[in-house]
């Protein structure tokens, strides 16, 4: 009776209940990674990834006060990775991206904010792997999934920044959707132009011949 107790009082806490989605995340995230064969290819290709995501991040359009920005498309070489190599290393890529993120722009309210707006929105890219034959719907999703994250932090942690009268919930999604739209719209722009069947059809040469 306690445990059922106990478990009603955690998840009326919102922080709580997202603290555990969080660690019901990490768990899946986990389980899907840990059998991917981490080449030398695999390992400098990721490193790649990051160096232009990174690079692009810093050479920014626009910076939101509380965090967030509008990039030359900082996105695209995470989505790239899991198109051409599967969502798990899209996962994985998008993690370490995240912790980059969180050294180099850092704006911190709470430990479950901290995930919500660095390693998890930038994981949700990895969703674009599932849909690898479909390059912008994948794009769509993977870059609705950072969204989703943004705007739950928003809601549950910057909701006391929001103007006197407007509810967290429409703050989030105003200040979150215009610059993920902006954002988004730029990645896939790019993605349309890319040749990603030929860039796959080039690394699973090079593979072959190794």
């Amino acid at each position: 009776m306690s445990l059922i107790k106990n478990f009603t009082e955690i998840l009326s806490h919102p922080t709580s209940i997202f603290a555990l989605i969080a660690v019901i995340i990490f768990i899946l995230f986990w389980a899907k990674v840990k059998n991917v064969k981490f080449t030398t290819q695999l390992v400098t290709q990721i490193g790649i990834a990051l160096a232009l995501a990174t690079i692009l991040k810093i050479f920014r359009i626009y910076h939101l006060p509380q965090g967030g920005s509008v990039t030359l498309g900082s996105m695209v070489p995470i989505l790239l990775m899991a198109l051409l190599y599967g969502p798990e290393v899209g996962f994985i890529t998008g993690f370490l991206y995240g912790i980059i993120t969180l050294i180099l722009d850092p704006y911190i309210l709470h430990p479950i904010q901290v995930i919500f707006d660095y390693p998890l929105p930038f994981m949700a890219l990895g969703i674009a792997g599932y849909f690898r034959n479909r390059k912008i719907v994948g794009t769509f999703l993977a870059i609705l999934g950072r969204f989703i994250c943004h705007f739950i932090s928003g809601v549950i942690f910057f909701g006391s920044f929001a103007p006197k009268g407007m509810s967290p919930a429409i703050y989030s999604l105003t200040l979150n959707g215009i610059f993920i739209a902006v954002e988004g719209a730029i990645c896939i722009a790019i993605m349309i132009v890319l040749p990603v069947k030929h860039l796959e059809t080039i690394i699973n040469k090079k593979m072959i011949s190794n």
